[in-house]
């Protein structure tokens, strides 16, 4: 095994020690399942979307569907909707982790289970049964083990960060700078908000290069593919080669990332699964059947580089 190869290895280990018609809970009765979407940001977001309704299709579920269009205000609304609607199930994918504890509360009282996607919420988890989410901390812990083991700990680094206020954009950072902080010679020198988004990558990452000497720069490190990609194409703007001058690591694993990779333009990234519906809805069923959920439900995805680019890339865009 390659130093770079134990060194994941060994991280990875850290993770453990709108409407579509499903039986019901009560003979032929379809479920009605509310979800409030955070919007289509991002090509993770939409393919996250059309497996949750591809999903809900197979069963047989009635998903009745709310792009929030990145706003909470939206997604409190569409909360309330359900209720008022009288829906079996609500499924969350919230925006940013704060602000939720009334609404969760009227969805508590109302008597209707609540499922947590993706990011993460700061109320009371009695008021949820369970969250279906990959572990944030885990990505960054991994990007940043990749990258020290690619660079032998010498690296000074951008980081793109995305929504703020949202767990990823924390507990990926929390992540990467967990691992970060065991090699001294590993800096995030610069750090800029992307809020997630190619085109903020883009800006972000142009500014950066207007102000900043990069021949100091050894590495991009982005909360996700869309900002990595945009940083990417203000690079190739400015006569830098990505993937080699600066190498890159993000998540989410995204069709367009393998793209980047074959062009020798990206060098990493973390998945996160965008099939965390076929759990949810398990979850809901088995709640309303009387059974027990478990508190978190994991979602686990791992660590691509050019070598499986090819094959991951041919698969992603067929699937979509």
């Amino acid at each position: 095994m390659s130093h770079r190869q134990l060194i994941i290895t060994l991280f990875t280990f850290l993770l453990f020690s709108s409407v579509f018609m499903v039986a019901a809970q009560d003979g032929d009765e379809p479920l009605t399942v509310g979800f409030a979407q955070v919007g289509s940001e991002s090509a993770w977001r939409i393919a996250f979307t059309n497996a949750t309704l591809e999903e809900a299709e197979r069963r047989g579920i009635n998903l009745l569907f709310v792009d929030a269009d990145n706003s909470q205000d939206n997604q409190i609304t569409a909360l309330r909707s359900f209720v008022e609607q009288g829906v079996d199930a609500i499924i969350l994918a919230p925006i940013v982790e704060t602000g939720w504890d009334q609404v969760l509360q009227e969805v508590h009282d109302a008597g209707i289970p609540l499922v947590i996607v993706d990011r993460n919420v700061t109320a009371d988890p009695s008021l949820y049964i369970t969250r279906v989410a990959s572990d944030f901390v885990h990505e960054g812990r991994l990007a940043a083990a990749w990258l020290a083991a690619e660079t032998s700990g010498n690296c000074n680094i951008i980081e793109l960060q995305g929504t703020a206020g949202s767990s990823a954009a924390r507990d990926r950072q929390a992540g990467f700078n967990e691992v970060m902080a065991l090699f001294p010679n590993m800096h995030i020198i610069i750090s800029q908000n992307g809020e997630f988004l190619r085109d903020e990558g883009r800006r972000v990452m142009r500014a950066i290069l207007q102000t900043e000497d990069m021949s100091v720069i050894c590495a991009l490190w982005a909360h996700n593919d869309d900002m990595a990609i945009g940083a990417i194409e203000a690079m190739k703007e400015f006569g830098i080669v990505p993937g080699r001058d600066i190498l890159t690591v993000s998540v989410d694993a995204i069709p367009d990332i393998f793209g980047a990779m074959l062009d020798g333009e990206a060098n990493a990234t973390v998945e996160l699964s965008p099939y965390m519906a076929a759990p949810s809805f398990d979850a809901i069923e088995t709640y309303l059947a009387g059974s027990e959920v478990p508190a978190q439900i994991p979602v686990l995805g791992e660590l691509y580089e050019p070598d499986t680019a090819a094959e991951e890339y041919a698969a992603r865009t067929q699937s979509n």
